[in-house]
């Protein structure tokens, strides 16, 4: 990781969860983060978390990524205040309880799928420009899910319904991107981590205990610090991680 350090992070959905987990260690890296999310106070609050001499390395900023006109006004400020942008951590991402032949679940789905993949789209985007203009290697990460590889089926549970899809797009878009930053000639690398059951907010009590071993933010986190740290030349495009024992 000494290659990151004191340059720039993004990460998006950073007040709690994975989000939050990896907004701390790469702080402990060295890093100048600089956290995304809607709930600002959370992100502010991880300081705590933080040794006093790299509390001032993170940096709260209020940004709904399903709202495009907010990733671009957020992510041009980040990268006059901080001259430039390094490495982006797409990790928004939320489920929406709904099945896909319910009546009135047009908000849901929506939301779903502004969040999900056109959030990570436009964040990608507005960061490719910062670090296409400061020519520096650069390193984009999307937080994807094992949904994105595979469609599971419980019958107890609520149905995956569009976020199944919306994580198999993002395995789709992290090919799309490596072709594209290949063609742009700029040093940018790509990598999907796609993980198992992990243990957040955004999964409920009962979906752990039905669907057994789980994993925790931490783990994604350091896996994040992984495919960082690897030399240039080297370019983890795909990793899954699964709990020990996750039988789905």
């Amino acid at each position: 990781m000494e290659q990151w350090r004191n340059r720039t992070a993004v990460v998006t959905g950073a007040s709690s969860g994975i989000g939050a987990a990896i907004a701390k260690d790469l702080v402990r890296a060295g890093m100048i983060v600089v956290g995304l999310a809607r709930r600002i106070d959370r992100v502010k609050a991880l300081k705590n978390d933080l040794p006093c001499d790299l509390q001032e390395n993170l940096h709260a900023v209020k940004c709904d990524v399903s709202k495009e006109e907010e990733i671009v006004k957020e992510f041009a400020w980040i990268n006059e205040k901080f001259n430039g942008i390094d490495v982006l951590i797409n990790n928004a991402a939320i489920f929406r309880s709904t099945d896909l032949i319910e009546a009135n679940n047009t908000a849901a789905i929506r939301e779903m799928m502004d969040t999900n993949v056109m959030g990570l789209v436009f964040c990608t985007r507005e960061a490719y420009k910062s670090m296409a203009n400061h020519g520096r290697n650069s390193h984009v990460v999307h937080i994807n899910s094992i949904s994105g590889h595979t469609i599971n089926f419980h019958p107890t549970l609520e149905s995956f319904n569009i976020y199944t899809p919306s994580k198999y797009a993002v395995t789709a878009i992290t090919e799309i991107h490596r072709q594209e930053f290949i063609r742009s000639k700029c040093h940018i690398k790509v990598t999907s981590i796609s993980p198992g059951l992990v243990k957040t907010e955004m999964v409920s009590d009962e979906f752990v205990k039905i669907l057994g071993p789980y994993l925790e933010a931490d783990d994604i986190s350091q896996s994040v610090l992984h495919v960082l740290g690897t030399p240039p030349h080297v370019q983890i495009h795909e990793l899954i991680i699964r709990p020990f024992g996750e039988v789905y």
